[in-house]
């Protein structure tokens, strides 16, 4: 990954539907080598998803989970990615392991998540902080 890749991602990571011919003119080469750039960028597993970001007025959450020791946390990791509110799962270093970003109708359907992710056997304990704002980096 070079130079170039670097500022076509960046794009990309504001707004994943910018044109490429869009892309071409800010970074100075062509069309035809902005898609190329993406699709190796795609096969090489370095852009993994394009993804929509909302603003719904649902509430928004990171629940911080731990799990034992003993336990794979990537295993957890994929059975929490796969609840319908988990916009993210990031495996984290620090005092939890797992870090959940949620999107819910309202605070009572993220209590629901905690209470789902704290009754899984492998799972210590969590912490939840609401999310108040957000801005794209």
């Amino acid at each position: 990954m070079d130079d170039l890749d670097r500022e076509i991602l960046g794009i990309l990571r504001k707004d994943a539907r910018t044109p490429y011919t869009e892309i071409a003119d800010v970074v100075g080469t062509s069309e035809g080598t902005v898609r190329n750039r993406v699709e190796r960028l795609v096969d090489d597993g370095i852009i993994e998803r394009f993804t929509v970001a909302t603003r719904t007025g649902n509430v928004k959450a990171m629940i911080e989970v731990s799990v034992d020791v003993n336990v794979d946390t990537q295993e957890v990791s994929e059975r929490l990615a796969d609840w319908p509110e988990v916009d993210f799962v990031w495996q984290v270093s620090g005092e939890e392991d797992i870090v959940l970003v949620v999107d819910t109708a309202d605070t009572a359907q993220v209590n629901d998540l905690i209470t789902q992710a704290r009754e899984l056997d492998d799972v210590v304990s969590t912490k939840t902080r609401l999310i108040l704002d957000e801005r794209l980096g």
